[in-house]
């Protein structure tokens, strides 16, 4: 567990729901982050499982209405987010905190140069003159592989691949202490995923930037992540170093995740996908969320709710075998 004072991120038992007329979704249900300075923490989970909501959360964008912080804390560099007035928020954002969102087709204003966009984020930040801000706009084009002399061109000239370069460049232009990526390569095609995360590798690295990557891509996990957070049904089920959680996992649900993945030494082997769906995040079920799915589960999954559990060196599992001597003998024999 990283010391208190040296965490960029630290989020506490953080609860959102949605609140609509006819219902309420349940998004996010007690959850708790911590990120060291330079950590890279992989957020990893299925559609729905309530990664995006923390995300936004973390720079209080989540829309009011419907979205209700109903609970938590949240600390960024030092800075209470929750209790900051709007004017101070402003400063925080894009400064201390920055964020890469999924598509960046709709990232960029299509109305400005990729070169104002850039510099905009520095003049707010830096107190540098407009032609000051536009110079290092220039410059951070060039870091991200892109031609100064582009800068005078507008988002509907770019490549996806480019456009992604461009918001990396943005986000980073200010050097924040935490940059958030919510599937930052979603909708590129693999080459330019490669290409892109190899320059957000590099950079990261230069600038010494924690950063909370948000995917469903177990690859891209392994490929960048120091940590790793497995979420579902808007719950942490399973948490540790990278080689704890992947070469030891513990929790079904990461379980289930990895064995739906192909193996590329056994080709012939049949994929074995988890069974059912994710729980209606309107209607959870009283106990466990994945026991409806969980191979091993019994009644006692249905009637109370799994803690995160320390199983030691940092791991950190939500699963009723490691609480219960017996469950876990019962475990061993079907797995």
């Amino acid at each position: 567990m990283e010391d208190t004072k040296d965490l960029v991120l630290d989020i506490e038992n953080l609860v959102i729901h949605y609140v609509l007329e006819e219902e309420t979704v349940c998004a996010v249900n007690g959850i708790d982050i911590k990120l060291g300075k330079g950590k890279i923490l992989g957020l990893v989970g299925e559609t729905g499982a309530g990664k995006t909501t923390t995300a936004l959360s973390a720079l209080r964008l989540v829309p009011d209405p419907p979205g209700v912080i109903k609970s938590g804390k949240i600390l960024i560099a030092g800075h209470d987010i929750m209790k900051l007035t709007p004017a101070e928020l402003e400063k925080v954002r894009g400064k201390d905190v920055s964020m890469i969102f999924q598509d960046p087709m709709t990232s960029l204003n299509p109305v400005y140069t990729v070169g104002e966009q850039i510099a905009e984020s520095i003049e707010l930040h830096e107190n540098l003159t407009k032609q000051e801000a536009y110079d290092k706009a220039q410059e951070m084009l060039e870091m991200v592989g892109i031609p100064a002399y582009r800068s005078v061109e507008y988002p509907h000239q770019f490549s996806g691949g480019m456009k992604q370069r461009v918001v990396i460049a943005i986000a980073l232009a200010c050097n924040p202490k935490l940059l958030i990526a919510d599937e930052p390569t979603t909708a590129l095609d693999v080459t330019i995923q490669a290409q892109v995360l190899e320059l957000m590798k590099d950079l990261i690295r230069k600038y010494n930037t924690s950063v909370m990557m948000i995917t469903h891509d177990l690859g891209i996990v392994a490929e960048i992540c120091d940590q790793v957070a497995v979420m579902y049904a808007g719950r942490i089920v399973e948490e540790g170093p990278l080689e704890a959680v992947y070469n030891e996992t513990m929790h079904p649900y990461t379980e289930g995740l990895f064995n739906s993945l192909p193996n590329i030494n056994k080709r012939t082997e049949e994929l074995r996908p988890i069974p059912g769906l994710m729980p209606d995040p309107t209607d959870l079920p009283a106990g466990c969320a994945f026991a409806p799915r969980c191979p091993y589960a019994t009644d006692k999954c249905s009637d109370s709710v799994p803690g995160l559990k320390d199983v030691g060196g940092g791991h950190r599992v939500a699963c009723l075998a490691y609480e219960d001597p017996d469950f876990v003998i019962e475990r061993r024999k079907n797995s």
